[in-house]
């Protein structure tokens, strides 16, 4: 009888129902339990619905493999760190998780984003492109459309249109979503944030975007995580790179232009379709594709989208009509809050449109996921400190 890989997996909503469909037709992989915080009696449209459990050590007692994409930074750190004590490499589908936590997870134990979503796409190309003799000097996210404070009639209409939950509608929608993701990829290759909320430079080509953002990395004098805005491009990833000059010829021949920046890029990024790739490469030892990092440069700053005064709730950050989040060099912005830290936090002191939220400014309720930020917080200044007296 064929032995079969145990990946378990966390979260029952849009990306677990493709997910768990892909994984029970693999080879050689199959999905041992589903961990839900939802009444199960409640969950007759889950594909997998007798896998399911709301126990984690189940979970973790049936699993050789772990998928985390519950959606929920909170939760999901909580859930990760259980899993991590008992030894079990950890996938997420999570950047939201990644940039808040994700930290403090990889210092514990084996965690690592998955192919599919562009932060694992973009990782994967850097390996390829890496193989190939090119230096990286922008990882860019496609995006076709921003609108930075839509309203509540807007996204509930495109939210239903597109079969998504309002909060993912708007973190797509107002950019919180691809500052995130690009947050993680700086954070886990070694790049930075060209500037506050990145360059998202608007093009008709992806080519043009990226020799203008190549341009502007080398200026800096290191690579850089951003996005284009380009309706007309496809959904997908590029990387922008310079290569050695004794190849100019042979890539001019190869289609990639004159140089010195070549742009390699692909034009999808298909989620759950993907995952079963990091699956395989985890399951064969190959390695963490990409995670934060134990050493973050880059984090999510919460901005307000309106005045908020003493006494509001902000019930989540990600996908709110209270905030966005834009990417930040953290040793600029030394007193930010986290975007994925604000849920059910109390507005403490007036915040104007458009002023980044601190700590001082909202009460922020006790969990594993905000002890752990300080922790890491408090040793980077520390190393900082350190290095500076040196």
């Amino acid at each position: 009888m064929e032995q079969k890989s145990r990946i378990g997996v966390i979260g029952t909503g849009f990306i677990s129902k493709g997910l768990v469909i892909e994984i029970e037709k693999a080879y050689g992989l199959k999905v041992s339990r589903v961990l839900t915080r939802r009444n199960i009696d409640h969950c007759g449209e889950y594909p997998l619905n007798d896998r399911l459990t709301n126990s984690v050590d189940e979970l973790i007692e049936h699993s050789d493999v772990i998928v985390e994409c519950c959606g929920d930074t909170i939760y999901g750190t909580e859930t990760i760190l259980r899993i991590m004590e008992a030894s079990i490499p950890v996938i997420t589908i999570n950047a939201d998780l990644q940039v808040t936590t994700g930290s403090y997870l990889a210092s514990k134990g084996f965690i690592t984003e998955a192919e599919g979503d562009q932060p694992g796409c973009l990782a994967a190309l850097r390996e390829n492109v890496l193989s190939m003799g090119f230096k990286p000097l922008v990882y860019g996210n496609i995006k076709g459309f921003l609108n930075l404070n839509p309203s509540k009639e807007d996204m509930l209409y495109w939210a239903k249109k597109q079969g998504l939950n309002l909060g993912l509608q708007v973190s797509f929608t107002d950019g919180t979503k691809v500052q995130i993701e690009q947050a993680l990829v700086a954070n886990g290759l070694g790049a930075r944030a060209a500037v506050p909320g990145l360059l998202g430079t608007a093009c008709e080509d992806v080519r043009i975007g990226a020799n203008i953002q190549a341009e502007y990395a080398k200026g800096l004098g290191y690579p850089i995580s951003d996005y284009i805005l380009s309706p007309k491009s496809p959904a997908g990833v590029y990387i922008a790179a310079e290569h050695d000059d004794r190849h100019k010829d042979y890539l001019r021949y190869l289609k990639l232009g004159d140089g010195p920046f070549y742009t390699l890029y692909t034009t999808f990024h298909l989620c759950h379709l993907e995952v079963v790739k990091t699956i395989r490469r985890v399951l064969g030892g190959g390695g963490v594709l990409l995670n934060n990092s134990t050493n973050p440069a880059v984090s999510i700053a919460s901005i307000a989208k309106r005045r908020l005064v003493p006494g509001e709730v902000i019930e989540r950050g990600v996908g709110s009509f209270e905030v966005r989040g834009i990417a930040v060099n953290m040793e600029d912005h030394l007193n930010h809050v986290p975007i994925g830290l604000l849920t059910n936090a109390v507005v403490r002191q007036t915040v104007e449109e458009g002023q980044m939220l601190t700590f001082r400014d909202v009460d922020i309720p006790d969990s594993i996921a905000l002890s752990s930020w300080k922790e890491m917080e408090q040793n980077r200044r520390k190393e900082a400190f350190d290095l500076s007296a040196s």
